[in-house]
């Protein structure tokens, strides 16, 4: 439980900052592009898309890391876990989908439920800056 617990903890760091360094640097670099406001917001999406995608990897990853090698449990048939099935996994807990065709078994179910509120607070926290983009972008746009 403490290297679930652990790599949970660095999970929630590791992704809050890339995803803050995201947004700093579309922050920073958007109102200096001479690319009309349309241009600007699909930069907004992409980039909070991409950054949710790493994320999404980086749980999958530590999903399969710590099933294969830490022992700490298993996604859905212990003898057919694969990467693939650990990136599913985690695309549908990060965006809270939860089909549930594959279930954790083990302590995996505590990085399951890290990872939930996790991509929940990071979904929040990209809709609310293409929010804020688009009201600034848009009023940008009608001058």
């Amino acid at each position: 439980m403490l290297l679930v617990g652990t790599a949970c903890a660095l999970l929630v760091v590791l992704t809050t900052v890339l995803h803050y360094e995201v947004l700093r640097g579309l922050n920073a670099g958007l109102p200096g592009l001479r690319v009309a406001a349309r241009g600007k917001l699909l930069l907004v999406i992409l980039a909070a898309f991409s950054a949710h995608a790493v994320e999404i990897v980086l749980y999958a990853f530590a999903l399969w890391m710590l099933a294969l090698y830490g022992g700490v449990g298993h996604l859905g048939e212990a003898g057919r876990f694969t990467f693939n099935t650990a990136l599913y996994f985690s695309a549908e807990t990060y965006t809270t989908l939860g089909y549930g065709d594959v279930v954790p078994a083990g302590d995996l179910r505590l990085l399951a439920g890290v990872e939930a509120l996790n991509g929940l607070l990071l979904i929040g926290w990209s809709a609310s800056y293409v929010y804020i983009a688009m009201e600034r972008f848009w009023r940008e746009g009608s001058r």
